[in-house]
């Protein structure tokens, strides 16, 4: 029998069968060096304050791309044809991605950044900008993020996490390991779409290009790295493959329009003046009114905002924080309202800020990856994005495709637990495949965690165990039957 292991402070005897013998008792947690070492837990969770500090750089540098690439999505014009200043955005995003993330280090005490979600921005930019100004688009990620905070508050988000079966939540994380895999390769260039098949190696099945070079040449670095036990390999191979694409843009004269986000060149003034024109301009309740989206409108926005701040920031604390070793045998982790409460406000802040909802990165799991267990490292992380408010020319030097590599090796690192699934019960396995796969077959964390509960469900429903899940779960495949309905019931509402 092995014991599931917990912070100081707290206790578990629940014990579980070991498919090993057990191991020897673990030793007492080491006492705290100092001050910051008790604050955040570092020796407890054994960890040093190299690896935090490693941790937070490598984690910024794997999500550093966002400062770029958020104002670009949020570029378009809104329902008065206005456009926003490229400068303001950029401000936004960084400030906002400082703010959440350093509160998540000293609040939630856990390795998870947090950024202007992709799927948030997307929703922002093609459902509610449109169709509303921009106070008022920036309105409803307020409100979407309060909802969620009273939704942490209430304890129903905690109890939603932990109501969900243990093994959905190993297929959550396989399912974020193989959805950063398909992000790295794709961003990469590795894995190309919209050719005569769906995916395919490269744009004409053949690889092409010096910056797809570079990411194989980093990846495989990385790789034997890790395979010789070199600490801080990931942020070694980042900084590595860094250099090189300067080199390679530099000597093979690269066309910038090459690299998938801007060519890795030192900027002539690395230095540059923040705006914050856009903080604070929101309008709060503004688009629920007849002159803009209109209540109905406004309100399936919110329900989609709500279901892709949720779920997809949960599934990533799930992944992550199993992957840190933070999670018990249950899959439940320490503190975890903390770092739902901050999540949950991300919204909210990244509205104010005039950056659309902030969430959890899966590319913290890179930094966890290089040893970061303590929200140390997300201080680290947070700071260095207020240092991008006057270096934000900087954030453009580690270039997409090396910052790729690193999301695949973690995305290796993540399938690990495979080994967690009965693959022979099929009451378990159908939900969990369906979890893994549609993950990255359809860019959506929260499809793959919808297909996973609803399955779950009527599996479990059709051998006559309809109670077996418990209330929360079906509540959740009612929720998520609604989710995979939306286009249907907004045409039934008749909101376009």
């Amino acid at each position: 029998m092995t014991r599931i292991p917990t912070e100081p402070g707290t206790t578990d005897d629940r014990s579980t069968p070991a498919e090993t013998p057990a191991p020897a008792p673990a030793s007492a947690p080491a006492a705290p060096r100092n001050a910051l070492d008790a604050y955040f837990k570092i020796s407890a969770r054994g960890s040093t304050l190299a690896n935090e500090l490693r941790g937070g750089l490598t984690t910024f540098m794997a999500m550093a791309y966002i400062i770029l690439l958020n104002p670009i999505i949020l570029s378009g014009a809104d329902a008065t044809g206005a456009t926003l200043d490229h400068a303001a955005l950029t401000t936004a995003t960084a400030l906002a991605a400082a703010v959440t993330t350093v509160l998540m280090g000293l609040v939630g005490n856990v390795p998870l950044a947090l950024a202007a979600g992709l799927s948030v921005s997307g929703a922002v930019s093609a459902l509610v900008v449109p169709h509303t100004t921009w106070p008022q688009a920036m309105g409803l990620c307020v409100v979407y993020g309060l909802l969620i905070v009273l939704l942490v508050v209430s304890g129903l988000r905690e109890r939603i996490m932990d109501g969900i079966p243990l093994p959905l939540k190993h297929a959550i994380t396989i399912g974020i390991g193989l959805f950063v895999t398909v992000i790295g390769l794709y961003k990469a260039g590795f894995v190309h779409t919209g050719g005569p098949t769906p995916l395919s190696l490269g744009p004409a099945g053949e690889l092409a290009g010096w910056p797809v070079l570079v990411f194989c040449v980093t990846l495989l670095a990385v790789f034997v790295l890790m395979a010789r036990n070199v600490r801080g390999a990931i942020l070694l191979g980042i900084a590595g493959g860094t250099v090189l694409a300067m080199a390679v843009n530099r000597l093979a004269d690269v066309p910038a329009q090459a690299w998938r986000n801007s060519a890795p060149v030192w900027p002539g003034s690395p230095v540059s003046a923040p705006d914050f024109s856009l903080f604070g301009d929101i309008d709060l309740f503004g688009a629920f009114g007849g002159r803009s989206m209109g209540a109905i409108s406004a309100s399936v926005a919110v329900f989609t905002l709500v279901l892709a701040g949720f779920f997809d920031a949960m599934a990533t604390i799930i992944g992550v924080g199993t992957e840190a070793g933070l999670a018990d045998r249950r899959g439940r982790m320490p503190g975890l309202s903390r770092a739902l409460l901050v999540d949950g406000a991300g919204g909210a802040i990244g509205g104010l800020a005039g950056a659309s909802g902030q969430t959890v990165f899966v590319e913290s799991a890179t930094g966890v990856g290089d040893g970061a267990r303590t929200g140390l490292a997300s201080t680290v992380t947070g700071g260095l994005f207020a240092l991008m408010l006057f270096l934000s020319p900087l954030a453009g030097l580690v270039p997409v495709e090396v910052a790729a590599a690193a999301l695949v090796v973690i995305g290796s690192m993540m399938m690990s637990q495979a080994r967690h699934i009965d693959w022979s019960d099929r009451e378990v396995a159908v939900p969990a495949f369906l979890t893994c796969v549609l993950m990255p077959l359809t860019y959506s964390i929260t499809a793959g965690v919808a297909a996973g509960v609803v399955s779950y469900t009527v599996i479990k429903a059709g051998q006559g165990k309809w109670r077996e899940p418990g209330a929360l779960m079906w509540i959740l495949t009612a929720v998520f039957l609604v989710y995979f309905a939306l286009t249907p019931v907004k045409s039934w509402l008749g909101v376009h």
